[in-house]
């Protein structure tokens, strides 16, 4: 018989509907059950695409004596962390202080008020490698609670007079300077692997913020170290896109490598790995003009759409890493497999290409890479490159058309308002800067979804599946969403998305800021009363809901002229310097605001008609290059004159010049002479012009 998830939307909390833990459900009802009974609360925390989190189930939590123990002795809740990372951010840090270490599924022991005593990750149904079984853990446990309640108390006490301190920013509010950058990047260069790119040994994690620094870093033209930056960036990018880490046949990012050299990877995918990466490869591009850049972006925005994306327009959260309960089945090959559909010679030459043997590099199979450079596996076949490309690119497709065939991952078909809001802005520099018309179809359409199916009321919501939305919005879905609406609105030029990231970021001030902090807490002040109220200040996996914020509200700052966004995107940044410099893996993003803080930022006005082609060759001059550090606004009527509900100073008394499409470039609302031709127009941007080739 089902237990209460059963009535639940997130595909997580679903996968356990079934078990014999009478599960709960985090909410009033579970924690009133555990007062009035008196039995100390099992939290258990995991998601969808977590491997460990099905090993556990398929352990514990579906034996009939384990799930005893639990109703017996505990309420019990699951929580799907993807829904609710205030909860999973409050009871990773007990855990972390309590074991040294975190991670997933995720196992507290509560008291009825939500106090942590005890908690772990995960843990076997038997002794197992110093590790309790679960059954023994679980009878320890409730006879403390029982028989210790003193002990429970002093735990509980202790715990919390430290927990939330590490969210509390050091009042280290001096100027910001370039010091900041230089400082963050020496701390990187001594952390990169120069042998295989990325930062730090296995498990190796591709760190998108942190390599879109030293793109940045490379980009400021810091001349001693500007060019060691981009050998950093290229390193990196070439040998992801290159090993297992990348799925070679779908495109498309696993969630990291086990190995230090991005063979053999963790094979889940989730959607913001996926939106981040897309965006550096993009980024990439246009400093480098690499072809291999371009396609692996195209190729990883091409599988969320294909695979990742709804009816409806919203993009899901995640694909499994097991199919038929075995991790990485649906991605590896072996080479009867590949003959069998590329037949013999066609079958040699791609095996080869992607290092496939009869051996394996993983559980017998091979999981597909390309262990040498085209160039050199060209020359050993005797072909030329472009014939070799044509040739991987059929096989590619073949490959992918009989994988269809096979059991696919599951799917965690729930639509988060902040992942889709780094997919929305990534979608949209894509299909501006490529000239995707297609991209920027499907970024409007997905930005009117959101607006359309997850905001009641005025508020925006977390999570939405199968038509019903729910849950309050964090900070972190305020200030994704409100930042890929300024993207889509520098792709388009259509004033209403611009409008609505200016109402996100009224609510985002409104509900998450606080004076007395000088920065941005991640739970609304209408939440729930939880033991901390969570402030995340690290750049982890995605960004951090407050180093968004500062960002996107400098942003807008700029685009409306709002000297209160100003003032509120820049305060975390002074008091955060110092950290972002000493531990820069965990301020990537971070960093990346101090850069648009402390650079000259590009203010830049297109004024033309949008199917004009000499607006669409100033368009190009803009998107088509890699400027980090500019805000990009536009009228498309010969004057700036159209009536907005939101005025933009940049747009005031802009006109074009001799009845032409006519660009202006302006710092501090100071501005350059205007132009009208894109050559004109790089020189006024410091760049070498459009190339979309």
């Amino acid at each position: 018989m089902p237990n209460r998830l059963i009535n639940e939307t997130s595909p997580y909390l679903l996968q356990h509907a079934n078990n014999p833990v009478d599960w709960h459900a985090w909410g009033p009802e579970a924690l009133e059950l555990s007062k009035s009974e008196d039995k100390p609360i099992l939290l258990s925390i995991g998601y969808s695409a977590c491997h460990w989190c099905h090993v556990m189930e398929r352990e514990s939590f579906e034996d009939e004596v384990i799930a005893a123990l639990m109703n017996e002795n505990f309420i019990s809740i699951k929580v799907d962390r993807e829904e609710r990372p205030d909860l999973d951010a409050v009871y990773m840090e007990a855990v972390q202080m309590l074991t040294g270490s975190g991670g997933w599924p995720m196992t507290v022991f509560l008291t009825p008020q939500g106090r942590p005593f005890y908690g772990g990750t995960y843990f076997p149904p038997v002794d197992r490698q110093n590790m309790p079984g679960f059954p023994r853990l679980l009878l320890a446990v409730s006879e403390a609670y029982r028989t210790n309640p003193g002990e429970i108390e002093r735990v509980t006490q202790q715990l919390g007079e430290h927990m939330g301190r590490s969210s509390q920013s050091p009042q280290s509010r001096g100027p910001l300077t370039d010091d900041v950058l230089h400082v963050a990047y020496s701390n990187l260069a001594t952390a990169f692997d120069y042998q295989h790119g990325g930062i730090g040994a296995a498990p190796k994690f591709p760190q998108p913020m942190v390599i879109e620094f030293l793109l940045r870093h490379y980009r400021r033209g810091f001349t001693d170290t500007s060019s060691r930056s981009l050998d950093k960036v290229n390193l990196t990018l070439e040998k992801m896109a290159y090993g297992g880490i990348y799925d070679q046949i779908g495109g498309g990012f696993h969630r990291y490598s086990t190995d230090a050299f991005w063979l053999v990877p963790h094979f889940e995918k989730m959607l913001y790995d996926n939106a981040l990466l897309a965006k550096l490869y993009l980024h990439t591009y246009l400093v480098t003009r690499q072809p291999l850049y371009r396609r692996i972006a195209e190729e990883t925005i091409d599988y969320v759409l294909r695979e990742m994306t709804g009816a409806e327009g919203g993009f899901f959260s995640s694909q499994d890493a097991d199919s038929e309960g075995v991790e990485g089945k649906f991605f590896v090959w072996s080479p009867q497999e590949i003959h069998g559909v590329l037949g013999e010679d066609l079958g040699n030459l791609v095996g080869g290409f992607f290092g496939l043997t009869d051996a394996g590099n993983f559980e017998g199979k091979t999981i597909l890479n390309v262990p040498q450079p085209p160039e050199d596996f060209s020359d050993e076949q005797g072909i030329s490159l472009e014939t070799l490309t044509s040739m991987i690119e059929s096989g590619k497709q073949a490959l992918l058309q009989a994988r269809e065939e096979r059991v696919h991952p599951m799917r965690d078909d729930k639509v988060l308002s902040s992942w889709n809001g780094l997919m929305l802005r990534t979608l949209a520099e894509s299909g501006a800067a490529l000239g995707r018309h297609d991209y920027v179809a499907a970024a409007r359409r997905n930005a009117d979804f959101l607006l359309n199916n997850l905001v009641s009321g005025g508020r925006l919501l977390r999570t939405y599946r199968d038509g019903q939305a729910k849950l309050l919005g964090y900070l972190e879905d305020y200030a994704f969403l409100a930042d890929g609406l300024v993207a889509l609105y520098e792709a388009t030029f259509e004033p209403r998305w611009l409008e609505q990231a200016v109402q996100l970021a009224n609510s985002m001030i409104d509900l998450f800021w606080d004076d007395a902090l000088g920065g941005f807490y991640d739970t609304g002040n209408d939440h729930e009363e939880l033991v901390i109220r969570p402030r995340d200040t690290f750049d982890n996996a995605q960004p951090c809901g407050g180093s968004v914020a500062s960002d996107v509200l400098l942003k807008l700052a700029v685009l409306t002229g709002n000297q209160d966004y100003s003032e509120k995107g820049s305060a975390p940044l002074g008091a955060l310097s110092q950290l972002m410099s000493r531990s820069p893996t965990g301020f990537g993003h971070w960093l990346g605001a101090v850069d648009f803080q402390i650079a000259q930022t590009q203010e830049i006005a297109i004024i033309g008609p949008l199917d004009d082609p000499a607006t669409i060759r100033l368009l190009d001059t803009v998107h088509g290059n890699y400027l980090p550090n500019k805000v990009l606004v536009g009228a498309t009527t010969a004057r700036a004159d159209e009536p907005l509900t939101l005025q933009i100073p940049l747009l005031e008394d802009r006109g074009q010049v001799g009845n032409l499409p006519t660009a202006y470039v302006c710092q501090n609302y100071v501005c350059q002479l205007p132009v009208t031709d894109p050559a004109a127009l790089a020189e006024q941007l410091g760049v070498q012009g459009a190339n979309r080739q």
